[in-house]
Protein backbone atom coordinates (compact mmCIF):
# COMPACT_ATOMS: atom_id res chain seq x y z
CA UNK A 1 0.00 0.00 0.00
CA UNK A 2 0.99 3.73 -0.53
CA UNK A 3 2.16 5.71 1.98
CA UNK A 4 0.08 8.81 1.71
CA UNK A 5 2.61 11.83 1.59
CA UNK A 6 1.17 15.07 1.51
CA UNK A 7 4.49 16.72 -0.31
CA UNK A 8 3.43 16.42 -4.19
CA UNK A 9 6.39 17.82 -6.25
CA UNK A 10 4.61 17.36 -9.53
CA UNK A 11 1.78 20.48 -7.75
CA UNK A 12 4.36 22.72 -6.65
CA UNK A 13 6.50 22.22 -9.84
CA UNK A 14 3.18 23.06 -11.70
CA UNK A 15 3.09 26.80 -9.56
CA UNK A 16 6.71 27.71 -10.13
CA UNK A 17 5.93 26.76 -13.85
CA UNK A 18 3.03 29.46 -13.62
CA UNK A 19 5.24 31.83 -12.18
CA UNK A 20 7.39 31.89 -14.89
CA UNK A 21 4.80 31.91 -17.51
CA UNK A 22 3.53 34.98 -15.90
CA UNK A 23 6.93 36.49 -16.06
CA UNK A 24 7.20 35.88 -19.83
CA UNK A 25 3.68 37.08 -20.65
CA UNK A 26 4.75 40.40 -18.18
CA UNK A 27 7.46 40.35 -20.45
CA UNK A 28 5.75 40.45 -23.61
CA UNK A 29 2.93 43.03 -22.61
CA UNK A 30 5.90 45.44 -21.87
CA UNK A 31 7.83 44.58 -25.07
CA UNK A 32 4.06 45.24 -27.22
CA UNK A 33 3.60 48.37 -25.75
CA UNK A 34 6.63 49.55 -24.83
CA UNK A 35 8.56 48.44 -27.23
CA UNK A 36 11.28 46.83 -24.85
CA UNK A 37 14.58 46.47 -26.33
CA UNK A 38 17.25 43.31 -26.08
CA UNK A 39 18.65 44.69 -22.34
CA UNK A 40 15.23 44.89 -21.27
CA UNK A 41 14.11 41.55 -22.81
CA UNK A 42 17.51 39.57 -21.80
CA UNK A 43 17.18 41.18 -18.03
CA UNK A 44 13.55 40.39 -17.68
CA UNK A 45 14.31 36.67 -19.41
CA UNK A 46 17.07 36.09 -16.73
CA UNK A 47 15.37 36.80 -13.83
CA UNK A 48 12.47 34.75 -14.77
CA UNK A 49 14.74 31.75 -15.22
CA UNK A 50 16.42 32.64 -11.97
CA UNK A 51 13.11 32.98 -9.81
CA UNK A 52 12.06 29.81 -11.59
CA UNK A 53 15.38 27.58 -10.70
CA UNK A 54 16.15 29.07 -6.90
CA UNK A 55 12.26 28.73 -5.55
CA UNK A 56 12.04 25.48 -7.62
CA UNK A 57 15.27 24.52 -5.35
CA UNK A 58 13.88 26.11 -1.95
CA UNK A 59 10.34 23.81 -2.23
CA UNK A 60 11.88 20.97 -3.23
CA UNK A 61 13.99 21.17 -0.29
CA UNK A 62 10.77 22.54 2.12
CA UNK A 63 9.12 19.89 2.31
CA UNK A 64 5.93 22.12 2.05
CA UNK A 65 2.40 20.43 1.84
CA UNK A 66 1.11 22.88 -0.76
CA UNK A 67 2.48 25.97 -1.94
CA UNK A 68 0.35 28.25 -0.06
CA UNK A 69 -1.93 31.34 -0.95
CA UNK A 70 0.57 33.75 0.61
CA UNK A 71 3.48 32.75 -1.55
CA UNK A 72 1.15 33.53 -4.37
CA UNK A 73 0.60 36.69 -3.67
CA UNK A 74 4.76 36.62 -3.20
CA UNK A 75 5.31 35.37 -6.88
CA UNK A 76 2.78 37.73 -8.01
CA UNK A 77 4.93 40.44 -6.32
CA UNK A 78 8.25 38.94 -8.06
CA UNK A 79 6.59 39.01 -11.29
CA UNK A 80 5.95 42.34 -10.59
CA UNK A 81 9.70 42.86 -9.78
CA UNK A 82 10.86 41.00 -12.58
CA UNK A 83 8.64 43.77 -14.72
CA UNK A 84 10.49 47.06 -13.21
CA UNK A 85 14.10 44.95 -13.27
CA UNK A 86 13.42 44.74 -17.14
CA UNK A 87 12.26 48.52 -17.43
CA UNK A 88 15.58 49.65 -15.57
CA UNK A 89 17.38 47.73 -17.31
CA UNK A 90 15.96 48.97 -20.47
CA UNK A 91 16.01 52.71 -19.10
CA UNK A 92 20.20 52.22 -20.03
CA UNK A 93 19.57 52.18 -23.91
CA UNK A 94 16.15 53.92 -24.23
CA UNK A 95 13.65 57.00 -22.45
CA UNK A 96 12.11 55.22 -18.66
CA UNK A 97 8.71 54.73 -19.15
CA UNK A 98 8.24 56.60 -16.26
CA UNK A 99 4.61 55.41 -15.19
CA UNK A 100 4.60 51.77 -16.30
CA UNK A 101 7.72 52.00 -13.68
CA UNK A 102 6.15 53.60 -10.84
CA UNK A 103 2.30 51.44 -11.45
CA UNK A 104 4.24 48.08 -11.11
CA UNK A 105 6.58 49.27 -8.46
CA UNK A 106 3.36 50.76 -6.37
CA UNK A 107 1.50 47.15 -6.65
CA UNK A 108 4.59 45.38 -6.35
CA UNK A 109 4.61 47.46 -2.53
CA UNK A 110 0.90 47.10 -1.94
CA UNK A 111 1.24 43.19 -2.15
CA UNK A 112 3.86 43.29 0.06
CA UNK A 113 1.82 44.45 2.95
CA UNK A 114 -0.80 41.81 1.44
CA UNK A 115 1.37 38.36 1.71
CA UNK A 116 2.07 38.31 5.15
CA UNK A 117 -1.61 38.92 6.43
CA UNK A 118 -2.85 35.82 4.23
CA UNK A 119 -0.25 34.02 5.49
CA UNK A 120 -1.35 34.93 9.48
CA UNK A 121 -4.76 34.53 8.44
CA UNK A 122 -4.32 31.33 6.94
CA UNK A 123 -1.98 29.73 9.01
CA UNK A 124 0.11 29.01 5.99
CA UNK A 125 3.44 31.46 7.59
CA UNK A 126 6.86 29.16 6.63
CA UNK A 127 10.64 30.23 6.84
CA UNK A 128 10.40 29.62 2.92
CA UNK A 129 7.36 32.30 2.66
CA UNK A 130 8.91 34.60 4.83
CA UNK A 131 12.87 34.02 3.02
CA UNK A 132 11.24 34.11 -0.35
CA UNK A 133 9.25 37.63 0.71
CA UNK A 134 12.47 38.89 2.14
CA UNK A 135 14.15 38.22 -1.31
CA UNK A 136 12.06 39.72 -3.36
CA UNK A 137 12.13 42.93 -1.40
CA UNK A 138 15.58 43.08 -1.38
CA UNK A 139 15.61 42.80 -5.09
CA UNK A 140 13.17 45.41 -5.55
CA UNK A 141 15.35 47.95 -3.29
CA UNK A 142 18.39 46.55 -5.12
CA UNK A 143 16.82 47.64 -8.90
CA UNK A 144 15.22 50.71 -7.14
CA UNK A 145 18.80 52.05 -6.11
CA UNK A 146 20.34 51.26 -9.80
CA UNK A 147 17.39 53.10 -11.68
CA UNK A 148 17.85 56.66 -9.08
CA UNK A 149 21.66 56.02 -9.43
CA UNK A 150 21.23 57.33 -12.69
CA UNK A 151 20.58 60.92 -11.34
CA UNK A 152 21.53 61.39 -7.90
CA UNK A 153 24.61 59.37 -8.20
CA UNK A 154 26.38 56.29 -7.32
CA UNK A 155 26.09 56.34 -3.57
CA UNK A 156 22.22 55.10 -3.75
CA UNK A 157 23.71 52.15 -4.75
CA UNK A 158 24.25 51.82 -1.01
CA UNK A 159 21.27 51.15 -0.30
CA UNK A 160 20.30 48.22 -2.50
CA UNK A 161 23.88 47.09 -1.60
CA UNK A 162 23.42 46.86 1.99
CA UNK A 163 21.71 43.41 2.14
CA UNK A 164 23.93 42.04 0.14
CA UNK A 165 27.28 43.40 1.89
CA UNK A 166 25.60 41.92 5.38
CA UNK A 167 24.53 38.32 3.55
CA UNK A 168 28.83 38.52 2.44
CA UNK A 169 30.07 39.27 5.93
CA UNK A 170 27.63 36.64 7.66
CA UNK A 171 29.91 34.05 5.38
CA UNK A 172 33.07 35.21 7.42
CA UNK A 173 31.36 36.53 10.65
CA UNK A 174 29.22 33.48 11.74
CA UNK A 175 27.90 35.86 14.68
CA UNK A 176 25.68 37.96 12.18
CA UNK A 177 23.80 35.08 11.13
CA UNK A 178 22.39 34.97 14.50
CA UNK A 179 18.36 35.06 14.80
CA UNK A 180 16.98 38.73 15.15
CA UNK A 181 13.91 39.60 17.49
CA UNK A 182 11.06 40.91 16.16
CA UNK A 183 11.26 44.68 15.43
CA UNK A 184 8.62 47.15 14.29
CA UNK A 185 11.50 49.34 13.61
CA UNK A 186 13.22 47.60 11.04
CA UNK A 187 10.03 46.49 9.63
CA UNK A 188 9.24 50.10 9.18
CA UNK A 189 12.80 50.95 7.96
CA UNK A 190 12.70 48.13 4.85
CA UNK A 191 9.20 49.54 4.02
CA UNK A 192 10.38 52.74 3.74
CA UNK A 193 13.23 52.30 1.52
CA UNK A 194 11.06 51.16 -1.23
CA UNK A 195 8.25 53.91 -0.91
CA UNK A 196 11.03 56.49 -0.79
CA UNK A 197 13.22 55.28 -4.12
CA UNK A 198 9.78 54.98 -5.63
CA UNK A 199 8.66 58.20 -4.91
CA UNK A 200 12.06 59.76 -6.30
CA UNK A 201 12.34 57.60 -9.32
CA UNK A 202 9.28 58.53 -10.24
CA UNK A 203 10.74 62.15 -11.23
CA UNK A 204 7.76 64.19 -9.12
CA UNK A 205 10.03 65.74 -6.84
CA UNK A 206 12.76 68.97 -7.27
CA UNK A 207 16.40 67.42 -7.32
CA UNK A 208 17.29 69.16 -3.45
CA UNK A 209 14.14 67.40 -2.91
CA UNK A 210 14.70 64.06 -4.39
CA UNK A 211 18.46 64.49 -2.72
CA UNK A 212 17.48 64.50 0.53
CA UNK A 213 14.54 61.55 0.70
CA UNK A 214 17.32 59.39 -0.76
CA UNK A 215 19.58 60.01 1.81
CA UNK A 216 17.06 59.78 4.29
CA UNK A 217 16.46 56.59 3.14
CA UNK A 218 20.01 55.45 3.15
CA UNK A 219 20.94 56.97 6.97
CA UNK A 220 17.67 55.06 7.91
CA UNK A 221 18.90 51.42 6.79
CA UNK A 222 21.89 52.54 8.11
CA UNK A 223 21.04 53.40 11.59
CA UNK A 224 18.50 49.96 11.17
CA UNK A 225 21.71 47.89 10.24
CA UNK A 226 24.27 49.12 12.81
CA UNK A 227 21.46 48.45 15.63
CA UNK A 228 20.77 44.69 14.21
CA UNK A 229 24.78 44.58 14.62
CA UNK A 230 25.55 45.72 17.56
CA UNK A 231 22.55 43.13 19.04
CA UNK A 232 23.94 40.53 17.56
CA UNK A 233 27.83 40.92 18.81
CA UNK A 234 26.16 41.72 22.19
CA UNK A 235 24.13 38.80 22.25
CA UNK A 236 26.83 36.36 20.44
CA UNK A 237 28.73 34.52 22.93
CA UNK A 238 25.23 33.82 24.86
CA UNK A 239 24.10 32.20 21.39
CA UNK A 240 27.49 30.02 21.15
CA UNK A 241 26.14 28.28 24.11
Amino acid sequence: MALNNPYNTTLLRNETAAGAAAQLLLLGLLGTALDLGPAGWLTGLAFAVATWAVLTRALQRSWLASFGAANRVTLARATLVGGVTALVADSFESPTPVTALVSLTAVALILDAVDGQVARRTGTSSSLGARFDMEVDAVLILVLSIYVATFLGPWVLLIGAMRYAFVAAAWVLPWLNGRLPPSTARKTVAALQGVLLLIVGADVLPYPVAFGAALLALALLSWSFARDIRWLWRTRASRAR
